[in-house]
């Protein structure tokens, strides 16, 4: 037997317009739908990172080429399970994942990625910039999530692991023997 949606003070039902009609137990479905406004924003975020990651692989040339493309192919399928993962989660919270081209270069509000063919270090540094502006957002969205729903917090807490673990590897290259990072910015 399906049960109804509980009326909220206004008299209205809980499945109101923007909102889920169902979400997970214990959630409401204002909570649900916040939830996965945050995960709309990784799931655009990662999507972009996927993409990119793929396009340094594919243009990456060079004395370190080879090292470089085969570096970039693991994260590569590791994103792509962190995306699909997000979408399962948003739609597990009763709202549909949006993952087409055209809504993620909408609601992006970084600029694309410009560099084509280059050599290792050029890419490295750039995508060094790539993962501090997707760390950093993701763990404003792990924060975000830590009071509203602890499952999902816990999954982008995951992914924070293993993009910080792929971040050091980007730098892991770029590190002078002295610790210093080439080519950035002095402090």
């Amino acid at each position: 037997m399906a049960s109804k949606a509980q009326p909220t003070k206004s008299g209205t039902s809980g499945a109101t317009k923007g909102l889920p009609k169902y979400t997970v137990p214990s959630l409401t479905p204002q909570t649900g739908a916040k939830v996965a406004a945050v995960l709309q924003e990784r799931l655009h975020a990662l999507n972009d990172l996927h993409l990119t990651l793929k396009h340094i692989h594919w243009n990456v040339v060079g004395a370190h080429f080879i090292a470089v493309h085969e570096m970039i192919d693991p994260q590569v399928d590791a994103v792509r399970l962190m995306v699909d993962a997000i979408a399962e989660r948003i739609a597990t919270l009763g709202v549909a994942p949006v993952g087409t081209p055209g809504a993620l270069v909408a609601a992006r509000s970084w600029d694309d990625y410009a560099i084509g063919r280059a050599g290792a270090i050029e890419h490295l540094r750039a995508l060094d910039e790539v993962y501090v502006g997707v760390i950093e957002s993701h763990r404003e969205a792990a924060e975000a999530t830590e009071e509203l729903d602890a499952v999902t917090n816990d999954l982008l807490i995951g992914h924070l692991h293993e993009l910080e673990l792929f971040h050091w590897f980007v730098r892991a290259h770029l590190e002078s023997s002295g610790g210093s990072l080439e080519g950035a910015p002095t402090q």
